[in-house]
C-alpha cells in the first residue's frame, strides 16, 4: 500500500472559494511530492508471468462448466464412446477389418529408412558430368546432383546393373551397402566406406557445417596419426580439417550396440573396422571361435603313469 501525504498546515491551505484541486496545489508547493507521485507502481507480484510457451494448462475434466471440460467431459451425448471404452479397431459389432481382408505385413521399428542409391544410376550421373569420379562421394554429392531425391536416414548403396557396370574407380562415403555393391565397387578399383549418420548430422552435411566422413583419428601401423584410409590423408588431423575447412561441428558416432557392432565389421567396410585388434570379432559382446582358441592357448597333454592299468 502506498504511503500516505502528510497533511499540511493551516497557513499554506486556500480556502474554498478558489476550485483547485489538491493534487495541483500540493505539486505547485511540494515539487518533490510530485517527483514521489509519478515514481508509483503497482505491485509486480500481480503481474509476474511464465516465458511463452514454459506452461500449458492442464485439461481438468468434470470441474464445471467454467473449466470448458465439464458435465460431458469432452466426451459428447450418449453412445458408446461416451459411456464405455472401445477396443481398437472395433467396427460396430460386425465382423472386423482384419478379420476379413487379414493383417498383411508389419512394422519393424528397429529398422532405418534408406535412401537407395544404385550403382548404374551413379554410373550415369558420371557419363552426364553431374558427379566428379576422381572426389569421394558422399551424400552431400549424391543429395545436389539429385541422384537421390532424398536423404532420409542415410543412403544404402546398392548393386543394380552387376559388377560391370563401373567403368571407372570411385570411392564413396554411404550410411550402408550391399555386400554385391561392395564387392563390384572394389573390383573397379574403388572404395566403399559405411559411416554413420543421424537426420540432424545430415542436415549439418548439407548446410556445410560438418564435413561428411572426417570424424576421428586413427593410427596407423607406424604409428603416427590420421584420418580414416578410405580418405587417403594420412598427414592430417581431425582439427586441422576441421579449421582449415571451416566446420563447426563435428560428425557423431553410434551409441546402440546394433550400430557399433556394424560399423565395427570389416565386411561391411565400416569405419571402426580400423578399432579392432588382431584375431577380434566385431561383435562386443560374443567372441569368435578364433579368438576363444587363441585365449585358451595350447592345450597340455595329460602324462599318465607308467604303472598305470588303463
Amino acid at each position: 500500500m502506498p504511503p500516505r501525504l502528510q497533511l499540511l498546515p493551516t497557513q499554506w491551505q486556500r480556502p474554498l472559494s478558489k476550485p483547485i484541486s489538491a493534487v495541483t496545489s500540493l505539486s505547485l508547493l511540494f515539487p518533490q511530492l510530485q517527483l514521489q507521485q509519478q515514481s508509483r507502481n503497482a505491485h509486480i507480484l500481480a503481474s509476474l508471468s511464465d516465458n511463452t510457451g514454459a506452461y500449458n494448462k492442464r485439461i481438468r475434466r468434470g470441474r464445471g462448466p467454467a473449466s470448458g471440460k465439464g458435465k460431458t467431459s469432452g466426451r459428447g451425448h450418449k453412445g458408446q464412446k461416451q459411456h464405455g471404452k472401445v477396443p481398437a479397431g472395433f467396427n460396430g459389432g460386425q465382423t472386423p477389418e482384419i478379420i476379413v481382408h487379414g493383417d498383411r505385413g508389419f512394422n519393424n521399428v528397429f529398422s532405418l529408412d534408406l535412401a537407395p542409391a544404385n550403382l548404374d544410376r551413379i554410373q550415369e550421373w558420371i557419363d552426364q558430368g553431374r558427379i566428379d569420379p576422381t572426389r569421394p562421394i558422399t551424400i552431400r554429392e549424391l543429395a545436389q546432383s539429385r541422384c537421390i531425391h532424398q536423404t532420409k536416414e542415410g543412403v544404402k548403396l546398392l548393386a543394380r546393373g552387376g559388377e560391370s557396370v563401373l567403368k571407372q574407380p570411385i570411392h564413396i562415403v554411404v550410411s550402408r551397402a550391399s555386400a554385391t555393391a561392395i564387392a563390384a565397387v572394389e573390383a573397379a578399383g574403388g572404395s566403399v566406406t559405411t559411416r554413420f549418420y543421424t537426420k540432424s548430422a545430415i542436415a549439418r552435411i548439407m548446410r556445410r557445417e560438418m564435413h561428411p566422413f572426417v570424424s576421428m583419428a586413427w593410427t596407423n601401423e607406424s604409428g603416427s596419426k590420421g584420418l580414416n584410409k578410405a580418405e587417403g590423408a594420412e598427414d592430417l588431423t581431425e582439427s586441422t580439417v576441421m579449421k582449415e575447412m571451416g566446420f563447426q561441428y563435428r560428425l557423431p558416432d553410434p551409441t546402440k550396440r546394433r550400430d557399433i557392432e556394424y560399423y565395427r565389421d570389416p565386411a561391411h567396410r565400416g569405419y571402426l573396422s580400423h578399432l579392432l585388434k588382431p584375431m577380434e570379432g566385431p561383435s562386443l559382446f560374443f567372441r569368435s571361435p578364433v579368438e576363444r582358441k587363441t585365449a585358451a592357448g595350447i592345450k597340455k597333454e595329460k602324462i599318465l603313469p607308467e604303472n598305470r592299468l588303463w
